[in-house]
């Protein structure tokens, strides 16, 4: 009843014509041939931004209104105009239509099925469209992330060396079918050489040292330099991690080319590049961007979808969950995160669209089995120990260290790129990039632990020891005959090799802090996953192996006593890499529930569940002591983008009159009347002012609201009327009201924009308290809302931004430096 309300107003007729040359991939989520559009304005615009120029992405429909009386006059509207129907860059969609559009085309598909078999077989392909797009993505993004994942260890180990026998090999695969490795040196073969071994000739000595270290850092050097290179040329939108883009794109913004063909294929290239580059940055964020391209790219095909912006986003829901899915393995982690982090509209059958995607995508990567250990990610363990009550009092402690390293990033992080903005240093993308690159290989190299790549360092730390483990973490002194050994128990003095391994994480603990703060933000792909849990696991394996030692010289404590007796596999330091790993995790990016089976889905054990929860919800209490905003929020923030948060509250108590423009200092609003303008001074209001949008009201006394007028859509009916109709002059009589105006018999032909007008904007009262007019902004997903004093009189108006605006001015904060920055 709604649906065909707005219909019959000229909210949703004629909504299906679609448009010719919205085909472009890189055209992201505005190419799509949506028509009219009542509220497609810039929000800010509404009242003091810059209008659109005429000519450029109009959009308007042809009304619902009964045909007039006056018949020679020609609804020149009728047919739609090439080039409009969508949306502007930078521009936010109107999801109420949207979805009154899709209920219509709906009603119009099920009327039609039954006509024919063609309609019904279209009709069949409309419904299992949905499946068929989140089918493809997750074919796609399993395949592109199995690609990136080979492709970034092979990149990765040529800056040690090369595979004789088959150059393609990595380090690992070179030395799979050697006869001539040994347990101890299990990573060497002769099919394997470094680069001194392949110029000088030797593999041991100073030389061979120098010659290694000056080759690492040439490498990182030449992959960091063709990474952001590639970016800066082709596709400035492939940097970063893309998650806070996502988030706003999800919640209806429009950033055009961010999901485009050239993003996918640059951020594709270059997130190998940066990651084999050896950078503080992880793969794992921009495989959701990765994977939200692929969605958008294929979204294309289907109608039900490119028409539709609304429609798009809920692929694009099931595209994120993909891309984290084969990120960590982990597919029932991916829907969550879809559903707690990014996602701004998710209804019930996204959820399953989503679960389909992350297991389509799963199943491929696992089918391709890029780190040749059958599983979805390199660093899955197993634990098949216990842990025991006394052990919350550590993994808490490990969630406030979570907890103060999130906030400490984030306000170090945001001042950094901040700063970047500001300063002409930002303006220098390529040779920032050098610099930390080149920072990052020669401060990197001396140390083992921040040598190698950051996913086989987190494997590293959360594997338990064991005999067959070979890793400095684990040459533990047998009880036997005190020398250097492996032993079966697990409850065993530490020997010299754990004790320098523990100077080395310390080291390599203090470097990833302060390169992840300067890394996060450059100029190429880059995500925070990884080197978040990379930096708790190391706190974490420390803590792990301190606690370990204190049970085995202090069994006798009331601590250890009844549950740690000599002998007994009673402490597993891997396991506090892993809690670590997500206290630090969910300190950065304030998630917890789809963080908690994320991590549990890793290590494949359900028993760790109340220890990554006690954790995660400490890391994030914690952080949130010192400010509700995770990293990808702080971003949004940052780059100005209009994004109202779900989780944060409004508890201040103005009211709508407080927030409306215009304001006691601002000039009065700018209003159209139903029936009494001219043609001449219509476009010299639109001349003298630069709003984008125009209450129409009956008359100037009585001031009554009749609709809302977009400035591009009168522009464009206009030039459109002019060029169609015959005697529109400058002094035509305008009117937006069904029937037109008695007229003398010697006036010149009116002009009707009846059909451009939108007959139903949502309106509060002045006195309405902002807390519900933000509720209603948040779950409409509204642009504007019009304020109506009594008797239904126009106020004012009330913008996304003008809500974003106020609330940075209730928090201290410049309203005027919050936008677009």
């Amino acid at each position: 009843m709604e649906s065909e309300q707005l219909y019959h107003r000229g909210y949703c007729r004629n909504s299906y014509n679609s448009i010719a040359s919205a085909s472009s991939d890189e055209e992201l989520l505005d190419g799509a041939g949506v028509i009219m559009d009542f509220h497609t304005t810039e929000d800010d615009n509404l009242l003091d931004g810059d209008a659109a120029s005429p000519g450029s992405n109009y959009a308007m429909s042809n009304g619902g209104g009964a045909p007039s009386s006056t018949t020679h006059l020609l609804d020149f509207l009728e047919e739609p105009i090439p080039g409009v129907g969508t949306y502007d860059d930078f521009h936010t969609i109107d999801w109420v239509r949207e979805k009154c559009k899709d209920r219509e085309r709906h009603r119009k598909i099920n009327s039609k099925k039954k006509e024919s078999a063609w309609e019904f077989t279209k009709s069949l392909y409309d419904a299992w469209s949905g499946w068929l797009v989140v089918t493809l993505t997750g074919l796609a993004s399993g395949a592109l992330a199995g690609l990136i994942d080979i492709a970034a260890d092979w990149m990765n180990d040529l800056k040690e060396g090369v595979c004789l026998s088959a150059m393609w090999f990595n380090h690992e695969q070179c030395c799979w079918t050697s006869n001539e490795t040994t347990f101890a040196e299990r990573d060497k073969c002769p099919q394997w050489k470094s680069w001194a071994e392949l110029i000088l000739g030797q593999a041991e000595g100073p030389g061979s040292y120098i010659m290694n270290y000056f080759m690492y850092i040439y490498w990182a050097l030449s992959f960091a330099f063709l990474a952001v290179c590639l970016v800066k040329v082709f596709a400035p939108y492939a940097c970063g991690s893309g998650i806070p883009e996502i988030k706003t794109i999800l919640s209806g913004f429009i950033i055009r080319g961010y999901l485009g063909k050239w993003t996918l294929m640059i951020k594709t290239i270059t997130l190998v590049l940066a990651v084999a580059s050896g950078l503080s940055l992880g793969k794992e964020g921009p495989l959701v961007h990765v994977a939200c391209c692929c969605g958008n790219i294929f979204s294309y095909l289907f109608p039900k979808y490119s028409k539709n912006e609304a429609k798009k986003r809920e692929v694009l829901s099931a595209a994120s969950a993909a891309g984290v899915s084969v990120a960590f393995g982990a597919p029932i982690g991916g829907v969550l995160f879809s559903l707690e982090e990014v996602s701004y509209y998710f209804p019930l059958k996204t959820l399953w669209r989503s679960f389909f995607a992350a297991l389509v995508a799963a199943f491929v990567l696992r089918s391709i089995n890029p780190f040749g250990n059958s599983r979805l990610v390199l660093f899955y363990v197993e634990y098949h120990t216990p842990w025991y009550l006394f052990e919350l009092i550590p993994f808490i402690l490990l969630g406030v260290f979570g907890g103060l390293w999130g906030a400490f990033f984030i306000r170090a992080n945001i001042a950094w790129c901040r700063r970047r903005k500001s300063t002409r240093f930002g303006k220098y993308p390529v040779l920032e990039v050098i610099l930390v690159a080149a920072i990052t290989a020669v401060v990197a190299f001396p140390n083992p632990y921040t040598r190698q790549n950051t996913s086989e360092l987190i494997k590293e730390l959360f594997t338990d020891c064991g005999p067959l483990e070979s890793s400095q973490l684990c040459q533990y002194r047998s009880q036997m005959n005190g020398s250097k050994a492996f032993s079966d128990n697990p409850n065993r003095p530490a020997g010299p090799g754990v004790y320098a391994a523990m100077w080395q994480l310390c080291l390599a603990l203090i470097f990833k802090i302060i390169m992840t703060i300067f890394t996060f933000g450059l100029k190429v792909p880059s995500g925070l996953f990884i080197p978040s849990m990379a930096i708790g696991a190391i706190a974490g394996r420390i803590v792990g192996i301190a606690m370990e030692q204190l049970a085995y010289y202090h069994h006798d404590w009331f601590l250890f006593k009844e549950w740690c007796e000599v002998g007994a596999d009673c402490i597993t330091p891997g396991l506090y890499a892993m809690v670590g790993a997500a206290a630090c995790l969910g300190g950065v990016t304030r998630m917890t529930v789809s963080l908690v089976v994320i991590v549990f889905e890793l290590t494949g054990g359900l028993e760790y569940i109340v220890p990554l929860m006690a954790a995660v919800m400490t890391s994030k209490w914690v952080g949130d002591a010192f400010g509700r905003e995770g990293i990808y929020e702080a971003h949004i923030r940052l780059n100005g983008y209009p994004f109202l948060d779900a989780k944060e509250e409004f508890t201040h108590t103005t009211l709508a009159r407080d927030v409306m423009r215009p304001r006691h200092s601002d000039p009065p609003l700018a209003v159209l009347t139903q029936d009494d303008l001219t043609v001449e001074e219509l476009q010299a209001t639109i001349n003298e002012t630069s709003y984008n949008g125009f209450p129409v009201i009956v008359s100037k006394e009585s001031q009554r609201l009749v609709g809302f007028a977009l400035r591009r859509d009168i522009t464009i009916a206009i030039e459109n009327a002019r060029r169609k109709q015959e005697g529109i002059m400058l002094n035509s009589r305008v009117y937006f009201t069904q029937h037109a105006p008695t007229l003398p018999a010697d006036s010149p032909r009116p002009l009707k924009l009846r059909s451009i007008l939108d007959m139903s904007p949502f309106t509060v009262t002045d006195h309405t308290p902002m807390e519900i007019v933000v509720d209603i902004f948040r779950k409409l997903g509204l642009r504007n809302e019009i304020v109506l004093g009594g008797r239904m009189r126009l106020l004012g108006i009330i913008t996304k931004k003008d809500i974003l605006r106020h609330m940075a001015q209730m928090a201290d904060q410049d309203p005027e430096s919050i936008m677009f920055n």
